[in-house]
């Protein structure tokens, strides 16, 4: 089992990036607890509206609009993992995600790649996601294996089950996919299970994870109200990722960003842990600021920078798995 160095952490040695202080993530932690208490979140699944309404949340069915008092948030966050275990298909992959480990993974869903052979910029094919699965699995500065592509070549109302069966199948290492909905994270599911020996096998070590977002600002429509709850109920990780952008689906300032991005991982966090109290979750962030001339999202800038330190240091402050994207 792999537990990678610490970063951002308080000891003798390493290097540090603390964006916020203990008094700014008060704030924006109360900031976010007001914001899903009086404005609250669009919940599109009826399963996840009752959820919220049995539980105590004041939800309002002709607008769908959820919201969430303190204290539910609250018992979420205290009720989440502070550790989450990503097996591999061989156990010398297993990563241990818990307090500034610092891994790494590639990215996913990239929507063209250079051919090898002719240096064509094209349209993925499933081929490609069984190559990359096996150069991922190679390099062992990759951690665990996210979808890098998404096959174009094959019935897009069923690729994801395609994207799985190609990654599942072709690298040892964990692998990490946005499966759709919450009907073929099931069937992903089963073709994990077939692959480790069954299903009791892949309770004990589940070599998959999904990821889903929600949509900024402030929406978990149905596709992420079912992967949160289909996760939960058979107790795999859940990675939460907010999208939002700064100065277009979120205010423009720093800390107006935090609180809307804060706001969209918690209320799926306070969905996942209704569903099943102690749901392993991660923190997930590919939040960024707009380039407001070009209405284009950023990376590789200094606003995401400060945005990805950001968050990174709200997980921490929350006890929480995260997953930062963005370079």
């Amino acid at each position: 089992m792999k537990r990678n160095l610490h970063a951002g952490k308080t000891l003798n040695g390493g290097l540090s990036l603390n964006i916020l202080t203990e008094d700014e993530l008060n704030e924006i932690h109360l900031g976010t607890l007001e914001l899903l208490e009086k404005t609250g979140v669009y919940v599109e699944e009826e399963t996840a509206l009752d959820r919220f309404e049995s539980s105590g949340a004041r939800v309002d069915r002709d607008s769908k609009i959820v919201k969430i008092p303190p204290y539910l948030v609250e018992e979420a966050i205290r009720s989440a993992p502070a550790k989450v275990i990503l097996a591999g298909r061989d156990p010398k992959h297993d990563l241990v995600l818990e307090s500034n480990r610092v891994h790494f993974t590639n990215f996913s869903e990239g929507v063209k790649i250079n051919d090898a052979h002719s240096g064509e910029s094209r349209t993925p094919v499933k081929q490609d996601l069984i190559d990359t699965a096996r150069v991922i699995d190679y390099l062992d500065e990759v951690d665990f294996c996210e979808k890098a592509l998404g096959a174009h070549d094959v019935n897009q109302d069923v690729v994801p089950l395609h994207n799985a069966q190609a990654y599942l199948t072709h690298t040892t290492k964990h692998c990490a996919f946005g499966p759709g909905n919450g009907k073929l994270l099931n069937k992903i599911l089963e073709m994990a299970a077939a692959i480790v020996g069954g299903v009791k096998k892949l309770k004990e070590r589940p070599i998959v994870s999904f990821t889903t977002c929600p949509v900024s600002p402030l929406k978990l429509i149905t596709d992420c109200c079912e992967i949160i709850m289909a996760s939960a109920k058979n107790n795999v990780v859940c990675n939460i990722l907010s999208m939002a952008m700064s100065g277009g689906t979120a205010p423009v300032t720093l800390a107006g960003t935090l609180v809307t991005h804060n706001a969209e991982i918690l209320s799926g966090i306070t969905l996942s842990q209704l569903t099943r109290k102690g749901a392993p979750v991660i923190y997930g962030s590919s939040t960024t600021a707009m380039d407001l001339k070009i209405a284009a999202a950023t990376v590789g800038t200094p606003e995401c920078a400060l945005i990805s330190g950001a968050v990174a240091r709200l997980a921490r402050y929350y006890a929480l798995p995260s997953y930062v994207a963005g370079g």
